[in-house]
């Protein structure tokens, strides 16, 4: 079965006095959370789903406030609030024993799940984690929130389209100049409109995700991992200079730089990667 013809289910869980959106396909193997990055949604993680369910039951949730998920009740969740929300979602469907990959402010989130929960998280993987220092996540915090607000002409639609763009051309987004141009392709246009769409689903939540992320001081929380850990990153992303020190702050993590999930070539094999780590046997 390629993974084009796996078939992806989407559904709500009740969490709390909202609801999670998910989507997930495959069936057997211990289940494999995913979780997205800020600004955008689980549909983001389908590429990388269709390769990995083939051999594994797979689970892509909304994080709060993102996609069709209801956001957390709190004004500045933090990443704990969002961990919390996966575990319960997961309660809801029934999933106790399970693996998390996670992809940037996703992988922060699944750190917390891994650190809150090393009885029910068995493997961890972070996938281009961020580690800023005190002044780099205030100045993220400051210039990298686009902070778009709704135009009674519709001009945040047309604003919302060149950020999602500009965050594949250039890194940070506004530093728009040739010394800061991202060496990957924009996304067909397709591509981008369906990124469009779930950001502004969460138009009103994203941004507080990418706080909890840039305030989420991951050089403290690593070493606190008791779980198996896998640390990745593609040569092409802009966290791959972190990529080492990631690793290092786990205790026995294992690191690896992957293709990334740019095309579908490098996303299947990015996919391979990863389930061979998963399925390693361990003593």
């Amino acid at each position: 079965m390629t993974g084009t013809a796996i078939r992806i289910r989407r559904g709500f869980v009740d969490v709390g006095e909202g609801q999670a959106h998910y989507r997930t396909a495959g069936a057997g193997g211990t289940p494999l959370v995913l979780l997205h990055q800020a600004s955008g949604s689980a549909r983001m993680m389908e590429p990388l789903m269709r390769h990995l369910a083939q051999t594994r039951r797979t689970i892509a949730i909304d994080l709060a406030g993102n996609g069709d998920s209801s956001p957390a009740p709190m004004a500045e969740p933090t990443m704990t609030d969002y961990a919390g929300a996966v575990l319960a979602a997961l309660d809801g469907l029934g999933v106790e024993r399970f693996d998390v990959y996670g992809f940037h402010a996703g992988a922060s989130a699944g750190l917390e799940a891994a650190i809150a929960r090393p009885d029910r998280v068995r493997r961890l993987v972070l996938d281009s984690l961020s580690l800023y220092d005190p002044a780099e996540r205030a100045a993220m915090e400051a210039r990298y929130l686009p902070r778009i607000a709704r135009h009674p002409h519709g001009l945040h639609l047309s604003a919302v389209w060149h950020y999602v763009r500009d965050t594949y051309l250039f890194w940070p987004w506004f530093a728009q100049d040739a010394a800061h141009r991202r060496a990957v392709d924009v996304p067909s246009t397709p591509a981008l409109h369906d990124k469009v769409v779930e950001v502004l689903k969460g138009f009103d939540g994203f941004e507080a995700l990418y706080l909890a992320a840039f305030r989420h001081d991951k050089a403290a929380r690593l070493p606190l991992v008791r779980v198996p850990t896998l640390a990745v990153c593609g040569p092409t992303n802009s966290q791959f200079a972190a990529l080492e020190r990631v690793a290092t702050l786990v205790p026995g993590c294992d690191r690896l730089a992957v293709p990334g999930t740019y095309d579908d070539a490098n996303t299947a094999e990015t996919a391979r990667l990863l389930a061979g780590w998963l399925d390693e046997p361990r003593a």
